[in-house]
């Protein structure tokens, strides 16, 4: 909009006074004045606005900034409360796990019952030598964690700590071994011992793997594998020393974590290879639980001439003969190798002795029994395998007799070791005939030694 001055063209209008003349400059001058003043202030308006507008437009870009910031704030305050509540119940976790681990441990103690063999006093004692063979394992055992937890180099074993006991062993071949090298009298006294040393403990057992090649080593090296790293298992203590095929399973295993955490216990001497294991890993023994030497096993020759020595140049014949008059043969052989008449010295631990001591006497009703061969007469084959004589029966009299439940221990033997409480009927009293077929019943069952069986008195079946 033109200024008033701007409109008259700086003219002083005609016919003024020379006082209004001047009062109308100054008028002029002084609306001048304000137009300048005006447009100053307008321009300092103008920059006041504009740092308004760049301050409003900061105060926005902050206020963004600010709600980002807060909302960033937010989620990390949220995401620390979260990492503690975690935290928390990781700790408490951790805190359980090291209670569980810590409630259960145990040593773990793996033998091989086919090397490691247990003291002949203790074995003949049957199952209080198997009772007491666990008492002392186990004072064997906390001796020996008592030893290496004072020098520090067995630290992280509780107090409380359990055993557990798991021999391997084909026991039917233990007794046999046992038997044929004179330790026992009798096999099945080694089955005594391996009852009594399982029934000993809770957490003992003497485990039958049967016959067959390294069963008791597969299973041995499984249930060492296992427990190796178990946080529950603090220690094994592996008896082995018989057999170098474990220096395998050491090697495999074995490096600096592990060898503080094996023991390997000495029965017979370690073989060359796990002797030089043995350097690695600690190492115990024990006389009193442990054969220092392996069993001696005789040929068939020796077992032989320790049964049935000879008294005449006469060849022996081993016959075994059924119910019924001997044969010529029998008779023969009855002559060439009379029955030992010598008293079984009481003191002498050996299976021939053993095998030649008397009986039991027979009850009335057993005398009857329809076998008359020598006394010590085995019939075998050319093979060298024991054959039972034949006997004849009738098929409906050998169900009729198998149904009686007669003992067959009491009646072909005479003796029966449960006298008193036996599950079988000993109250009958069969004639001839009668125990003739109990013989064939009584075949039903195998014996355990099979062909090789040298037991004159022997009543199961030989295959």
């Amino acid at each position: 909009m033109p200024s008033i001055p701007e409109l008259l063209g700086h003219q002083r209008p005609p016919g003024l006074s020379p006082q209004v003349d001047m009062d109308f400059d100054n008028t002029m001058s002084g609306i001048a004045g304000l137009h300048r003043h005006y447009n100053e202030l307008r321009g300092v308006e103008n920059s006041k606005n504009k740092l308004i507008e760049n301050l409003l437009e900061r105060v926005d870009a902050i206020t963004i900034q600010y709600e980002q910031i807060r909302l960033d704030k937010e989620r990390e305050t949220d995401y620390n409360r979260s990492v503690q509540r975690q935290q928390a119940e990781l700790y408490k976790e951790i805190a359980q796990l090291k209670a569980s681990m810590e409630r259960d441990a145990f040593l773990l103690v793996l033998l091989d019952g086919d090397g490691m063999l247990f003291d002949d006093e203790l074995v003949n004692q049957g199952e209080a030598g198997g009772r007491e063979a666990a008492a002392r394992l186990t004072t064997f055992i906390r001796e020996h964690v008592q030893q290496t937890t004072i020098s520090k180099t067995m630290p992280n074993i509780p107090s409380d700590y359990k055993i557990v006991v798991k021999i391997y062993a084909n026991l039917r071949g233990l007794a046999d071994a046992y038997f044929r090298s004179g330790v026992c009298a009798k096999p099945h006294v080694v089955e005594d011992f391996a009852r009594g040393f399982t029934g000993a403990k809770q957490l003992f057992d003497f485990i039958d793997v049967g016959s067959g090649k390294d069963r008791a080593d597969d299973k041995i090296g499984e249930n060492f594998k296992l427990n190796l790293h178990n946080v529950h298992c603090r220690h094994v203590l592996l008896g082995c020393a018989h057999d170098n095929g474990y220096a395998r399973l050491l090697e495999d295993v074995g490096d600096e974590t592990v060898y503080g955490r094996v023991t390997l216990i000495e029965g017979v001497p370690f073989g060359r290879e796990l002797f030089e294991l043995s350097k690695r890993y600690r190492a115990a023994s024990s006389d009193e639980l442990f054969r220092k030497s392996k069993l001696v096993i005789p040929t068939q020759d020796e077992l032989s001439r320790r049964l049935y020595p000879q008294q005449s140049n006469e060849p022996m014949v081993q016959m075994y003969p059924g119910p019924g008059t001997p044969s010529p043969t029998l008779a023969h052989s009855a002559k060439a190798v009379p029955p030992p008449n010598r008293p079984l010295n009481p003191t002498v631990s050996s299976w021939a002795s053993a095998a030649a001591a008397p009986s039991t006497a027979p009850s009335p009703s057993v005398a009857s029994v329809a076998v008359t061969e020598p006394r010590n007469a085995v019939s075998r084959n050319i093979k060298g395998q024991r054959v039972d004589a034949e006997i004849r029966y009738n098929p409906d009299e050998f169900m009729r007799i198998k149904k009686m439940k007669m003992c067959n221990v009491h009646y072909l033997r005479g003796d029966c070791a449960y006298p008193n409480s036996c599950t079988h009927d000993h109250a009958y009293k069969p004639n001839k005939n009668e125990l003739a077929v109990l013989a064939q019943v009584a075949r039903q069952t195998s014996c355990r030694f099979g062909t090789a069986c040298d037991e004159p008195k022997c009543i199961y079946g030989h295959r």
